[in-house]
């Protein structure tokens, strides 16, 4: 338990949550367009995802919420299950249930009465979570209009089978309960299904417009494997920035911009 759920619990505050996932509470914050009504203005919807061991108030995603408030989108951004003030271990944080947790959060916004288009928006290891989640709903009534990928990880497949996450090293072929990764716990069950996640085949299944942007000098996550994202997509556009790393802090309103802009374009 985290020190925030600590001295809540030592107060008695309870966390309020309006969607639950696999592992409990999820925590939301919806942001919306100045001077808007929602009982009775309409309007599309951003979900933000954010990456591995962040949170929704940690940037880009604050960002990406106040920039596309401008453009008219409102946006819902949520802390995945044992991130931020989300319930949960995260020793027994996966793919699979950060992705049921998307899932939760798409289905509690389609049930806002003023919400029109939706769009995800993912960052890092929430890039791969929008990816896999819209070719999974390619056929689905729940299918996202657009989706953005901002220095998707799908590398995390390739450290799980060489064994190594965030200069962690293990043995791959029998991870051990948990590895520690900067002060994390990260489970044997992640590992062992990260191993084997088909990222591309099923996120390429989706074939809506997608903005995919990314650093060159990403030494998280090679370029290759947005390059690759890109190939396999039916509509994609690929933004490959040159002084950009894998946190994408140097040119923070000109990426906020674009993503704004293409959610602009594709949603109504």
């Amino acid at each position: 338990m985290g020190i925030v759920k600590k001295l809540m619990s030592l107060f008695g505050s309870k966390q309020e949550y309006s969607v639950y996932g696999e592992q409990g509470g999820i925590a939301t914050t919806i942001t919306l367009p100045k001077n808007f009504d929602t009982t009775k203005d309409k309007c599309p919807m951003a979900i933000l995802m954010h990456g591995f061991m962040s949170s929704k108030g940690m940037y880009p995603v604050p960002m990406l919420a106040k920039t596309l408030a401008q453009k008219g989108i409102a946006s819902i951004s949520f802390d995945f299950n044992a991130h931020g003030k989300s319930e949960g271990r995260f020793v027994d944080m996966t793919i699979a249930n950060e992705i049921a947790d998307a899932r939760a959060v798409l289905e509690y916004v389609k049930g806002l009465e003023y919400v029109t288009d939706i769009g995800f928006v993912g960052h890092s290891q929430g890039g791969v979570i929008a990816g896999m989640l819209a070719g999974e709903l390619e056929d689905s009534p729940l299918k996202p209009k657009c989706v953005a990928l901002l220095a998707p990880a799908a590398v995390l497949k390739d450290d799980a089978i060489a064994g190594q996450c965030m200069g962690s090293k293990y043995d791959a072929s029998n991870p051990p309960e948990y590895v520690n990764v900067m002060f994390h716990k990260l489970g044997r069950k992640f590992i062992l299904a990260a191993q084997k996640l088909p990222i591309y085949e099923i996120s390429c299944k989706y074939t809506g417009n997608v903005c995919i942007i990314h650093g060159r000098k990403d030494k998280i996550v090679p370029t290759a494997y947005a390059e690759r994202y890109h190939a396999g997509y039916r509509n994609s556009t690929l933004h490959m920035l040159e002084d950009e790393g894998h946190f994408l802090r140097k040119n923070k309103e000109q990426i906020a911009a674009v993503v704004a802009d293409f959610m602009a374009n594709n949603l109504k």
